[in-house]
C-alpha cells in the first residue's frame, strides 16, 4: 500500500480496494499475496467522524461505524449519508452502522457521574496540551466555563448513571441513530468499577433485545 502521506488522503479510497483484495481469494498473475490474508475475506469496516467516511463506506458497500463517543458533531448526518447513498456489495447487500457511545454505570447515579470525572478531566488535559494517563475521578472539576461546554460538547453521546439510567440512555441512542451495532467504551480509573459498568451495559442490553 502506498505511504505517501501527502497524499494520503487522496489515496486512501484506493488504499481500501487494495487492501479488500489482500482478503481476497487470490487470483491467476497477482503480484502482491498476502501471508497470512489471502483468502480469508476479513470483513473491512471504515470508522470515521466525517461525512466523508460515510461516503466512501456507502460507495464501496461496507459497513460503517461513526466515533460519536468523542466527536458527535456529524453523527445524523453521516448516518443519513451513509445510508441514502449505499450500493450494495459483495461484502455488504444493505446499510450497516455502528455508533459509539461512552456508558457510566453503576449502581447509583452520583457514583456514576463521580466515575465519569475521569473522562472529563482526560478531555479538559488533552485540550490544555497536557495530555497523560486517565486520572482518577474527583468530587469537583476545576474547569472554566468555557472548558466545561467544550468538554460537554465532545461528549454528548454518552449515558451516564444507574441501570434504569442506562438501560433508558442506550434506548434513545439507538432510537435516534437506528443503529445496527454499539461501541460501548468506558474510561473508568478503577477496573473492577470498569467491569462492573460493562456487565451493567451488558444487563440493559439484554433488556432492550427481549423488548424489540
Amino acid at each position: 500500500m502506498r505511504r505517501d502521506l501527502h497524499g494520503s488522503a487522496e489515496s486512501f479510497p484506493d488504499d481500501v480496494v487494495e487492501l479488500q483484495r489482500y482478503f481476497a481469494d487470490p487470483v491467476e498473475g497477482q503480484r502482491v499475496r498476502a501471508v497470512p490474508g489471502a483468502g480469508l475475506h476479513v470483513p473491512i469496516w471504515l470508522l470515521g467522524s466525517s461525512l466523508f467516511s460515510a461516503q466512501l463506506a456507502a460507495a464501496l458497500g461496507l459497513p460503517f461505524a461513526f466515533v460519536s463517543h468523542f466527536a458527535p458533531d456529524y453523527l445524523l448526518t453521516a448516518l443519513e449519508v451513509y445510508r441514502a447513498q449505499f450500493r450494495p456489495s459483495a461484502a455488504l447487500k444493505k446499510p450497516y452502522a455502528m455508533v459509539g457511545v461512552n456508558v457510566f454505570a453503576a449502581d447509583t447515579a452520583a457514583e456514576a457521574r463521580f466515575l465519569f470525572t475521569s473522562l472529563q478531566q482526560q478531555f479538559i488535559n488533552l485540550r490544555r496540551g497536557t495530555p497523560g494517563q486517565l486520572p482518577p475521578p474527583v468530587k469537583s472539576i476545576a474547569w472554566s466555563e468555557a472548558e466545561r461546554a467544550g468538554v460537554e460538547h465532545s461528549l454528548a453521546c454518552s449515558v451516564v448513571g444507574d441501570p434504569a439510567d442506562v438501560e433508558a440512555g442506550l434506548r434513545s441512542v439507538i432510537e435516534q441513530t437506528q443503529a445496527d451495532e454499539l461501541i460501548v467504551t468506558a474510561q473508568i480509573f478503577d477496573h473492577r468499577k470498569r467491569l462492573h459498568s460493562f456487565e451493567i451495559a451488558s444487563q440493559a442490553r439484554d433488556a432492550i433485545a427481549q423488548s424489540v
